[in-house]
């Protein structure tokens, strides 16, 4: 029957198989971690259990060795489970009670075991005696023959009764030594019965108190339980936060770019403001000059008015001397055919006279 003799807390690792460097948790919180006591098998175990899953199920052996790390963190390694555990403590107290046990427990572990290995001895050696016996109660039983044959091995009889008397003293002291090692490893028995005792009661105590621990522990689960679910609520709240911060921030942009455009059309309307009194200078200078300019458009349409009057009498006047420039013309015509009628007259009458 396996009772605890010590119990932790700590935050459990295992070796990763792949890289042989890495640690990879075992665990996702401090959990508890226990020494246990093996009556039946007179064998150490440390085992750690999170929830419904064992994550340590490890055998103390007289060859294992329990390392420091650092201040807070210890390791040893399982060839039986092929892995190397490691645990994290919240305290250097911890670590160190932690190590001091594991190196109880292998001491006890080692005792276990050359106990052990004395009782294949011992048996071993019983054995041998026995087997040693049975020769000589044959030779015994061999003496015990004809007269012929008691006459016969007279000599050898003393021999081998001399002989068997030196077995006998020698499986004596043999016997005595024994009785001395059972009685060593009878006190030891006591003295480890009232520190199993002790242990025991101090495992009842413990476990009693981690009944309460344990208590605890379910209601601070709840608590967390309850604050993990909170937490959750704000940070759906927190991400719906962000996607708004992320919308705001987009439209402060492209606020921020319209600003800088309307600035630029301010800016632009400035310049056009610092013109204007230039541009209103030259409008009234143009006004002026307009209206100088219709005032010589009026005095020029009223030339082109006396002009055209002028025209329209010097037209009638050409008019006039063409009528009389053609009856001039007409009379000249006359009278060139009649000069040219008198010269014909004239070459008729040379011709005939």
């Amino acid at each position: 029957m396996e009772q605890p003799i010590y119990t932790t807390r700590a935050h459990v690792f295992q070796i990763d198989p792949t890289t042989k460097k890495n640690w990879v948790p075992a665990s996702k919180q401090a959990v508890t971690v226990s020494y246990f006591y093996d009556s039946t098998r007179n064998s150490y175990r440390i085992i750690s259990v999170d929830g419904s899953k064992v994550i340590i199920n490890s055998t103390i052996t007289p060859n294992m060795t329990f390392t420091k790390t650092s201040q807070k963190f210890g390791q040893w390694a399982d060839s039986r489970a092929n892995t190397v555990f490691g645990l994290g403590f919240s305290s250097e107290q911890q670590l160190s009670k932690f190590a001091e046990k594991f190196q109880e427990v292998k001491e006890a572990a080692k005792l276990a075991r050359d106990k052990s290995q004395e009782k294949v001895e011992t048996l071993s050696n019983d054995s041998e005696e026995s087997g040693r016996e049975t020769p000589s109660t044959n030779q015994a039983s061999s003496i015990n023959g004809t007269d012929d044959e008691k006459f016969f091995h007279v000599g050898p009889e003393a021999t081998v009764l001399q002989s068997e008397s030196e077995h006998l003293k020698s499986a004596v002291e043999q016997s005595n030594t024994n009785a001395k090692k059972w009685e060593t490893e009878l006190q030891t028995l006591r003295e480890n019965n009232a520190r199993l005792v002790d242990t025991l009661q101090e495992s009842s105590a413990n476990v009693e108190s981690l009944k309460k621990q344990l208590g605890v522990c379910k209601e601070e689960s709840e608590t967390l339980r309850e604050k993990i679910a909170e937490l959750e609520a704000q940070c759906t709240e927190a991400d719906q936060e962000k996607q708004k911060n992320a919308q705001l921030t987009v439209r402060v942009q492209e606020l921020e770019a319209e600003l800088q455009d309307k600035e630029q059309e301010v800016e632009n309307l400035r310049k056009q403001a610092e013109i204007i009194p230039q541009l209103m200078g030259e409008c009234e200078s143009i006004t002026g000059k307009l209206q100088a300019a219709d005032t010589k458009n009026k005095e020029l349409e009223g030339r082109i008015e006396g002009l055209q009057v002028d025209v329209d009498d010097s037209l009638q006047k050409q008019g006039n001397m063409k009528g009389e420039l053609k009856r001039f013309m007409d009379i000249l015509d006359g009278k060139i055919d009649e000069l040219h009628e008198s010269e014909l007259g004239v070459e008729e009458g040379a011709e005939k006279g």
